[in-house]
């Protein structure tokens, strides 16, 4: 079924590998404390770690759109995970990286675009829907493993509390993203399951969906709710709330440095 598409059209683009570079890079500066200013390496590392992230996800609706029989993924790039080809680069590239600057969130980004028509099988198209968030998930539990497998203590301790960040970042993605919202990916996994008169009605709202979500993280409660989620999740990997803290503190570089014993040359 993949036999119609061309190594151009699955060559990985330099874009993304520049983006991997990046990740690389910073990491590597973060591990040895290389930089004069750690912040900003941690800064580096997770925004190319997220926007890489971003890349795998849309690449992984698009990879299962392919062998579900959308042979028109290919042509549109999809394929070489660039971020410029998707249908929304504001949606799930811009954005994103804003709200994780802003306020340390893994927003769920735009999709690519799915020709479903030519895709059957329900479970077919529940699969690509799913794929994205999955892709979070996996990505969230190759950054943990440190912890889960009990070597966290023999990692940096920068460098542990960027990777902390970075995974709370996936796990709230995947956590937003498979909510049954419409124009979320966890409505999507149910929406062939639904009848057609249910499924007219909802369509129009599917563009407020992720709109509708936010303001509801705005009330307090259930911004409490949902970050006791998170930190259970986090909790079960083996991170604590004071790894990812003091990762999100050192992100915000710009604010000065965290005053944490024994980094920096700081004394308790």
């Amino acid at each position: 079924m993949t036999t119609a598409i061309s190594r151009r059209e699955r060559r990985i683009s330099p874009v993304f590998l520049g983006l991997v570079a990046i990740m690389v890079v910073s990491a590597w500066a973060v591990w040895t404390d290389y930089s004069a200013s750690p912040g900003f390496a941690v800064f580096l590392f997770v925004v190319s770690g997220w926007v890489v992230s971003l890349c795998l996800h849309e690449y992984a609706h698009a990879r299962t759109a392919l062998h579900g029989g959308d042979l028109s993924i290919g042509a549109k790039g999809y394929l070489t995970l660039n971020p410029l080809k998707y249908t929304h680069v504001a949606l799930s590239i811009v954005l994103p990286v804003i709200f994780v600057i802003m306020g340390g969130i893994g927003l769920p980004g735009g999709a690519v675009f799915i020709e479903r028509h030519r895709i059957q099988g329900r479970w077919r198209h529940s699969l690509i829907s799913a794929a994205g968030p999955l892709t979070n998930v996996l990505f969230a539990a190759a950054l943990t493993a440190p912890f889960w497998l009990g070597s966290a203590d023999q990692v940096p301790l920068v460098f542990r509390f960027a990777l902390a960040f970075l995974a709370l970042l996936q796990v709230t993605a995947a956590i937003l993203n498979f909510l049954p919202v419409p124009g979320l990916d966890g409505y999507g996994v149910i929406e062939p399951w639904l009848s057609h008169r249910i499924r007219r009605q909802v369509e129009p709202y599917a563009p407020f969906g992720l709109l509708a979500v936010f303001g509801i993280l705005w009330i307090p409660e259930v911004n409490q709710v949902f970050f006791d989620a998170v930190d259970a999740i986090m909790r079960a990997m083996g991170v604590s709330q004071f790894d990812t803290y003091f990762g999100q503190e050192f992100f915000r570089f710009w604010q000065g440095e965290p005053q944490f014993p024994g980094i920096g040359g700081l004394s308790s």
